[in-house]
């Protein structure tokens, strides 16, 4: 059998763990900045605490687990139902009852609402780790992937709005990401299925106006006068998404405000957008983002590249009454963020933003030139370690031109060597690959040399 991976996962070389682990750290740095503590739940979740939190279609990527076993006791004819109950995507306790998560902010919010009484609020959390979607693999699109969010919950101030607003935007400056950070708000989309009129669902509208990037106004038109929009809700729609077109930030804010009158929603909205914007002017309201989620609430966060086309590299909102859906009475106002570490990579990749040495440790390669000398070598690599110095003993007594070549491939900084005249006049030779520079020196001296390049 030729060895294959899962369609939509990968594996990750050395090189490429390092490269995320740069990504990563620039994140984190961030987030311990703002006060952001972290936080790690399970890999999955009772089938329950994800299903139905993230409308039809995010249901239908949920990775469901099958139980680990039948009753013996069950018909077959029965156990065969249970089976095509899932596959018609049904739920059935008896064939499945956990699934992997598929975001973290659900397992978040299930967290909170279990440990309510036991947590200081305002909550300030981030978290990275692992979700996987049932999606079909493409650019920028995995199974299984890496998350990075940072949440607060507790407070229902804009100025979290703020706060994770110029995380975005000091991350994607670090990383020299040339990026748009859109915003807009729920309220106003809310504002726009009332006015579309009360029998039109505000999640239909969501769905289609989310596609205008990929399927295009006429299309986006089509399917709501699929799901039977009239034409006068048509006309709605078309003078809210041609608000876009605008070039700035107050003249959309003031069309929409003519279209959606005095809608208290809209309102609303609106004037939560301006108190946002007065602190980050760099923030562009697009009035199309309409995230498919059913539980934002207000705030809705996107981050695009501008040079690289591959969807979104963040996004998030707010959701002021999420926790409600695990039975704590008491409402919990919340907003987060989250970065898509993986799309964040391949935009990195492709334009070739990644620092030439990712990491800023010096590494060094001790040629090894026999078992006579492996007790002195040993001797030097441990008080080389005792600098945090990172020091590879190369394991067996290869050609000299062999272990340079090892060095070169592997870009070590260093190569140091220590024979026979070494181990005589307790010295070493380092050679350094870059500048082709060569010591004969002392231990300390060799150490001293390191740091300081």
């Amino acid at each position: 059998m030729k060895p294959a991976i899962p369609q939509g996962t990968r594996d990750f070389d050395a090189a490429t763990i390092y490269k995320r682990e740069y990504i990563l750290d620039i994140i984190k740095e961030q987030f311990v900045l703002h006060g952001f503590e972290p936080l790690e739940t399970p890999a999955f979740e009772k089938l329950e605490t994800l299903m139905g939190k993230y409308g039809d279609e995010g249901d239908k990527l949920i990775f469901k687990i099958l139980n680990n076993g039948l009753d013996k006791k069950d018909n077959p004819d029965a156990v065969r139902q249970n089976f095509e109950n899932v596959l018609s995507g049904k739920n059935d306790s008896k064939i499945t009852q956990r699934a992997l998560k598929y975001d973290l902010t659900i397992p978040f919010a299930r967290y909170v609402a279990m440990n309510y009484g036991k947590l200081a609020m305002p909550l300030k959390r981030f978290q990275i780790q692992n979700v996987w979607r049932a999606d079909r693999p493409q650019k920028g699109r995995y199974r299984e992937f890496t998350q990075c969010d940072a949440d607060i919950v507790g407070s229902g101030s804009l100025l979290n709005e703020i706060e994770l607003s110029n995380i975005y935007k000091n991350v994607f400056e670090k990383l020299n990401i040339p990026v748009e950070i859109c915003i807009n708000n729920r309220k106003v989309l809310t504002a726009l299925s009332q006015l579309c009129g009360p029998e039109n669902s505000m999640t239909t509208l969501a769905i289609a106006i989310d596609k205008l990037d990929k399927i295009g106004l006429e299309k986006v038109l089509d399917e709501l006068r699929k799901r039977e929009l009239t034409e006068d809700a048509i006309e709605i729609v078309k003078k809210y998404l041609a608000t876009q077109e605008l070039s700035t930030n107050e003249e959309k804010l003031e069309n929409i405000a003519t279209l959606l009158g005095e809608n208290e929603n809209g309102k609303e909205g609106i004037e939560e957008l301006k108190t946002v914007l007065a602190t980050c002017p760099y923030l562009n309201i697009d009035f199309t983002l309409a995230r498919g989620l059913d539980y934002y609430t207000g705030s809705i966060f996107e981050v695009k590249p501008t040079d690289v086309k591959i969807g979104s590299i963040g996004g998030g909102g707010r959701y002021d009454d999420l926790t409600s859906l695990f039975g704590l009475k008491e409402s919990v106002a919340g907003v987060g963020v989250s970065f898509g570490v993986d799309r964040i990579y391949d935009v990195l990749e492709e334009s070739k933003l990644f620092p030439e040495k990712i990491s800023n440790r010096k590494t060094v390669l001790l040629i090894n030139f026999g078992t006579e000398y492996v007790a002195g070598l040993s001797k030097i690599s441990g008080v080389l370690r005792g600098k945090n110095i990172s020091c590879t003993l190369f394991p067996d007594a290869k050609k000299i031109d062999k272990q340079f070549k090892y060095a070169n491939r592997k870009n070590f900084d260093y190569v140091l060597l220590y024979g026979e005249d070494e181990q005589e006049k307790n010295t070493v030779q380092l050679k350094n690959l870059t500048s082709g520079e060569q010591s004969n020196c002392s231990v300390d001296e060799a150490i001293e040399i390191i740091q300081k390049s």
